[in-house]
């Protein structure tokens, strides 16, 4: 079941004297439920995609639809209310609150939608549970290590059982351990929850993680394949393969 709709965007940046195109007429799909990790160098225009699927910026031309509604019409009065309802939102650097526990951070949006305490206590208890992080949720977040945070961010996004979870290098900020205990608690939430996935990363290990991959060049799709029967292991050698025809340096992939 189709759930977003990429229809031949662009997106140009500065003035007609000096024009940067962003994003070079990229049309795809992503069905509800999938795990698909958008790949490139930096500059390749992978994170303008991430940001003009998340409505933070506007497409120049072409339309995005997300369960057949089309955000790139969409007003700004209304943008508050579709972010809040549809999208989830993990970024590098966490944007926890320093003033809030754990629970409050995870809980602020269900807060902001006036859920009952009962439900949003149960939904909190939930999702932490899941994510392994259920020691911390009474903890402020200099209290927490990078880890915990991050699982913390993530819980946040998927509370609210948005329709979407974008994620933007949610990995970049941690070691390597917490980064494949993350990377973990994805595929258990796309294959238990069912949560469909978006996630931007530079990072060869963090994509192979996914069930689909598209790469970015230049503002195009440069290629994209799903993981199908492969193993973690054999995904992440198909990948890097084409990481080094895009030019990209290997041992930074690794």
């Amino acid at each position: 079941m189709e759930l977003l709709k990429i229809d031949h965007i662009e997106k140009y940046y500065g003035s007609r004297s000096s024009l940067t195109k962003a994003i070079d007429d990229i049309s795809f799909t992503v069905d509800k439920g999938e795990f698909t990790a958008i790949m490139g160098a930096s500059g390749s225009g992978k994170t303008t995609l991430l940001n003009v699927i998340s409505t933070i910026d506007r497409v120049t031309s072409g339309h995005i639809y997300l369960e057949g509604q089309d955000i790139t019409e969409l007003k700004s009065g209304k943008l508050g209310k579709f972010r809040r309802e549809k999208l989830g939102f993990i970024f590098q650097d966490f944007n926890l609150l320093d003033t809030l526990t754990a629970f409050e951070n995870i809980s602020l949006a269900l807060t902001i939608q006036k859920l009952p305490h009962d439900e949003i206590e149960k939904r909190v208890r939930k999702v932490a549970e899941e994510l392994g992080i259920t020691e911390v949720l009474e903890k402020y977040p200099y209290q927490m290590s990078g880890g915990q945070k991050q699982r913390v961010a993530s819980a946040r996004a998927i509370v609210t059982e948005p329709s979407l979870v974008l994620a933007d290098e949610p990995t970049g900020a941690l070691d390597s351990k917490a980064a494949k205990q993350l990377l973990e608690r994805f595929n258990y939430l796309n294959s238990e929850r069912g949560a469909t996935i978006m996630m931007v990363t530079h990072d060869s290990f963090t994509a192979s993680y996914a069930k689909r991959v598209i790469f970015i060049k230049d503002g195009k799709i440069f290629n994209e394949f799903n993981r199908g029967n492969d193993s973690r292991k054999e995904f992440f050698n198909r990948i890097i393969d084409v990481v080094t025809l895009l030019g990209g340096d290997v041992s930074d992939a690794l």
